[in-house]
């Protein structure tokens, strides 16, 4: 069937360029300051992504009338570097395959963003940054097809950046005022460091298999059942690295602290983001390289360990919330735990890698109704108190079942949130802002020696200065 399979291949290509033709037509108006009217910048997102929805869909039927187990997408080299001295070669292939676990996941993806994206038509409208939702959110979705689709390790950063970036930049979409504009710098940071990760653990990667193909690398076998040719150390080394980028990106312990105040931004935004697609990204790197804990049983462990304490920490924590964004954040992040764990657990159980994806596309359905459903709860949950004449009973917390000690304790510990916030602005973010801060410092001074210009030295700072080196890290936490 040469004619349908190049007719599945066109139909991959066009799932792909959909989502980045959508960031074309609704950026480039922006950037002439002739951005795209309210009705017409609703039409081209329905447009384009049910575009990329059928395609998708049309990959996917054609892979079950065929049998075929992947559909792949290769633009090419797009950067191959070759040294004659050392017989290497690094090649930067930009490649996509369709197969049963990022099939869904582009499914999913096409279909949360076209229901958020309706909502957010009618929830936004007459907002002053509406065309500069649009313009990220589809930035966002072109990051979310990327990532799923990516058949290379650095195809897959590209879309994680781009998912990052967006994310960021929506949780500091009120930018007027000060608090979203912190919270916004919080993610970002928190997101460097997992993007440093992954990273890192490409590189290593290429030096250790000479391959960023996850075709190449896994083996023959479709997904989960690839195996890495590789020594176990060498696989822990490059799985732990992979788990910290995981962990920035899906808000796992220690970085749990930043999805609260994600809540920032606008809900379709939350929702999309943090209670469906965004925070499940992580989980959804670990299922891709699923092979690697499968060869490691001190890698399946620490993936299970870190699941769990996730879990019970977000518990813990969700249980003393007083508003609904960061109950549903929490319960989101109890939820992403337990996948995650199950992703560990299929080190001995290779079978809960399907259960764990299943709980993926179903939990991000679930959380997305009940993050759009959030405005109106609450009236509604008015309405009702004031047509009984009394507040609703509500039942003790399972905090309240523990021993007198304990129990305060706990409830300190779930209060602070784990202090995971005092931990996040200590040793992430303020060290690095203080960082940039001294490159940018030693650029201006480079800058003026070179200009010929003397900057006079600043004064050493003291004690209750340095403190206030970095304002915009040095509130309360909401």
């Amino acid at each position: 069937m040469p004619d349908l399979a190049r007719l599945s291949t066109f139909a991959g290509l066009v799932a792909l360029v959909a989502p980045v033709a959508l960031v074309a037509v609704l950026g480039m108006p922006s950037l002439v300051g002739r951005p795209l009217s309210e009705r017409a910048t609703g039409r081209a997102c329905r447009w384009f992504i049910a575009l990329g929805f059928l395609a998708t869909l049309g990959v996917f039927v054609f892979m079950l009338v065929t049998g075929d187990r992947h559909v792949v997408v290769n633009l090419g080299n797009w950067v191959s570097i070759h040294d004659t001295r050392e017989s290497a070669h690094y090649h930067f292939a930009v490649k996509f395959e369709f197969d049963r676990l990022s099939v869904p996941l582009a499914l999913l993806s096409f279909t949360l963003c076209g229901t958020i994206g309706a909502f957010a038509v009618k929830y936004l409208h007459r907002e002053p940054g509406y065309n500069r939702f649009f313009v990220l959110f589809s930035v966002f979705l072109t990051g979310m097809v990327t990532a799923s689709l990516a058949d290379t390790i650095e195809t897959l950063f590209a879309g994680w950046e781009l998912v990052g970036l967006s994310s960021a930049l929506l949780v500091a979409f009120f930018h007027e005022r000060p608090a979203p504009s912190r919270n916004g710098l919080r993610v970002w940071i928190v997101y460097r460091v997992s993007d440093a990760a992954l990273l890192f653990a490409a590189v290593v990667l290429h030096h250790v298999t000479g391959e960023g193909d996850f075709d190449q690398l896994m083996g023959a076998e479709a997904w989960p059942y690839g195996r890495v040719a590789l020594p176990e150390l060498q696989a822990l080394g490059i799985g732990l690295l992979l788990l910290l980028a995981a962990a920035g990106k899906s808000a796992l312990v220690p970085f749990s602290g930043w999805l609260p105040r994600a809540m920032e931004g606008p809900t379709p935004s939350s929702a999309v983001f943090y209670g469906a697609l965004s925070v499940h990204l992580g989980a959804f790197l670990l299922l891709r390289l699923s092979p690697l804990i499968a060869v490691s049983m001190w890698l399946a462990l620490a993936v299970v360990a870190l699941g769990l304490t996730t879990a019970v920490y977000a518990y813990i924590a969700g249980t003393v919330q007083t508003d609904i964004k960061s109950a549903l954040s929490f319960a989101s992040l109890a939820q992403v735990g337990i996948i995650v764990t199950e992703i560990g657990l299929g080190h001995w159980v290779s079978f809960l890698w399907y259960v764990a994806l299943a709980h993926l596309l179903s939990h991000a359905c679930l959380r997305t109704l009940q993050f759009l459903r959030a405005p109106t709860l609450l009236q509604d949950y008015r309405i009702l108190e004031n047509a009984i004449g009394d507040r609703l009973p509500r039942p003790p917390g399972p905090l309240a079942a523990a021993p007198g000690p304990l129990r305060t304790r706990l409830y300190r510990f779930a209060l602070e949130r784990g202090y995971l916030d005092t931990f996040l602005a200590d040793f992430v973010a303020r060290p690095f802002v203080l960082v940039f801060r001294w490159f940018d410092r030693l650029e201006h001074r480079w800058t003026a020696f070179l200009n010929g210009t003397r900057e006079p030295a600043p004064p050493p700072a003291s004690p209750a200065d340095k403190l206030k080196q970095v304002p915009e890290l040095a509130e309360q936490r909401p």
